[in-house]
C-alpha cells in the first residue's frame, strides 16, 4: 500500500507547540509568515540553543538535501503564535527540477557546506552544559541567574535612557530594546525573547501597537520595579544557600490573598492583622489545595507572624504588609523563572 505524499498548506502553531524533534523523519519544510520559532538541540538534561527564526525565514530545508537520512538535524518549537506555510518535499523537488542545472549545483553545494558546519558545531557542544559533582551533568537551567539579570539590566537601562513617560506610563519601542540586547549586552536571542515573553505574561510590562500597527510598543508603570527585581536576583545569586529567600508557589498564592485582603481594608503598616480563616475558606470554596502550613515560608522570611487562634476560633496573623507588598513582585518572578526552567527540563 503506497503512502500519499504530504500536502502543503498554511498551518498555525501555538506557543510551546513542537514542529519536530531532532532525528524525526522529514518530509516537508516551512516558511514563517508570522511569529517566532526556536531551534534547539537536546543535550543531557538540557538543550543547546541554536537560533530564533522570524517571519520570512525557512525551517527544515536541510533535511531535503540530506538524501540519505532525511531526518531533522535539530528540534523546533513555536515561541509565540506562529503561522507558517508548509511545503512538502515532493512539491519542493518539482520546483528544484525546474531550475537551471548550474543553479541547482550551487544550492546543493551551499547546503552541503552548511551541513558540515553543523556537524562541526555538534562536535564542540560538549562544553555547552555545566557539570556537577563527580563529572555528572548539572541540573539544566534555561534561565540562568546571570541571563535574567542581564536582560533586566538592559530593559532598565534602555527604558531610563530612551523611554518616554506620559501620565505615569513609561513607553519604549522594541527596536531600541533589541539593539541593547544584541549589540550592547550580546544576549542570546532565544533567552531574550523567552524572558521578555515571561515578563509580559506575568504582568511586569505590556506590549501594544506602535504607529505602524505592530506590537512593538513596550509599556510599564514603573521602571524602578525592574531595577528592584534586578537587585533582588543579584543578591539572591550572591547569598549563601541558607540565606536565600525561598517561597513556594502555594505560599505565593497565599501571600497574594493576604495582600488583596489587607489592600481592600485600606490599612497599611508593618503589623496589620489578617483574617487567615477567611482566606482558607476561599481556597476551600475553589478547591485549591492550600492550608495554613503552606504559609510557613512567609513566616520564616519574617513577612508575617505565627498564626494564632482568636475569637470564635478564627485563625489570624499579624502581617508585615509593607514588606510583603514590596517583595511580592520579586517572589512572583522568582517562582515564574523556576517554573519555566522546570518546563524546559522535562
Amino acid at each position: 500500500m503506497s503512502v500519499s505524499p504530504k500536502k502543503s498548506g498554511l498551518k498555525t502553531f501555538k506557543p510551546g507547540d513542537v514542529l519536530f524533534n531532532e532525528g524525526d523523519n522529514a518530509d516537508s519544510l516551512y516558511i514563517i509568515q508570522r511569529g517566532q520559532i526556536r531551534l534547539f538541540r537536546p543535550k543531557g538534561r538540557g538543550f543547546v540553543e541554536i537560533a530564533v527564526l522570524r517571519a520570512g525565514e525557512v525551517i527544515g530545508e536541510m533535511a531535503f538535501f540530506d538524501q540519505k537520512a532525511r531526518r531533522r538535524s535539530c528540534s523546533a518549537s513555536a515561541m509565540v503564535t506562529t503561522d507558517m506555510v508548509e511545503i512538502s518535499f515532493t512539491a519542493f523537488e518539482k520546483t528544484m527540477e525546474g531550475l537551471n542545472p548550474w543553479f541547482k549545483t550551487i544550492i546543493n553545494t551551499l547546503a552541503d557546506r552548511l551541513r558540515k558546519t553543523n556537524e562541526r558545531i555538534k562536535e564542540l557542544e560538549s562544553n555547552s552544559l555545566g557539570y556537577g559533582k563527580a563529572g555528572k551533568v548539572a541540573d539544566y537551567k534555561f534561565f540562568q541567574s546571570n541571563d535574567v539579570i542581564r536582560v533586566l539590566s538592559l530593559i532598565y537601562m534602555a527604558m531610563k535612557t530612551h523611554g518616554e513617560e506620559l501620565d505615569g506610563v513609561h513607553t519604549l519601542h522594541m527596536n531600541i530594546l533589541k539593539f541593547y540586547s544584541s549589540d550592547i549586552f550580546n544576549v542570546q536571542d532565544v533567552k531574550f525573547e523567552e524572558f521578555f515573553l515571561l515578563l509580559k505574561d506575568e504582568g511586569y510590562l505590556e506590549l501594544n501597537e506602535d504607529d505602524d500597527g505592530a506590537l512593538k510598543l513596550i509599556q510599564m508603570a514603573n521602571p524602578e520595579r525592574i531595577k528592584f527585581l534586578m537587585s533582588f536576583l543579584h543578591n539572591q545569586r550572591r547569598a549563601d544557600e541558607s540565606k536565600k529567600m525561598k517561597i513556594s508557589y502555594k505560599c505565593e498564592l497565599f501571600i497574594k490573598k493576604i495582600i488583596d485582603q489587607i489592600t481592600l481594608s485600606g490599612v497599611k503598616g508593618k503589623a496589620v492583622e489578617c483574617d487567615i480563616s477567611a482566606i482558607l475558606a476561599d481556597f476551600k470554596a475553589t478547591n485549591t489545595v492550600i492550608n495554613e502550613a503552606d504559609l510557613k515560608d512567609a513566616i520564616d522570611q519574617g513577612l508575617c507572624d505565627d498564626l494564632v487562634v482568636g475569637d470564635n476560633n478564627r485563625i489570624i496573623a499579624n502581617v508585615n504588609y509593607d514588606q510583603m507588598v514590596k517583595m511580592f513582585p520579586a517572589i512572583k518572578l522568582m517562582n515564574a523563572i523556576e517554573r519555566a526552567n522546570e518546563t524546559k527540563n522535562k
